[in-house]
């Protein structure tokens, strides 16, 4: 585990960003006193999740139009 100033930090941010992605931890300093660490990510970023089974999902033929007007104009003729 390394530390380092803030000011250290910002000028080579690159360079602990790599470090941190082989595995080390990097604590932030302020004057000498730790106020953060930098640590890897244990598990990948995901990204939404929104549209995920586009294309797979089909609307049964049995489905019925609600009969009101105001739903009707809500789903804009989706169904």
């Amino acid at each position: 585990m390394r530390q380092v100033n803030v000011h250290a930090a910002k000028t080579h941010l690159s360079r602990l960003i790599e470090e941190v992605e082989r595995g080390e931890t990097v604590i932030l300093a302020r004057a000498g006193k730790p106020v953060a660490r930098i640590v890897p990510i244990e598990e990948p970023l995901t990204t939404g999740r929104i549209g995920f089974l586009k294309g797979h999902v089909k609307r049964a033929d049995t489905f019925e139009a609600s009969g009101s007007a105001e739903v009707d104009g809500l789903l804009g003729g989706f169904f």
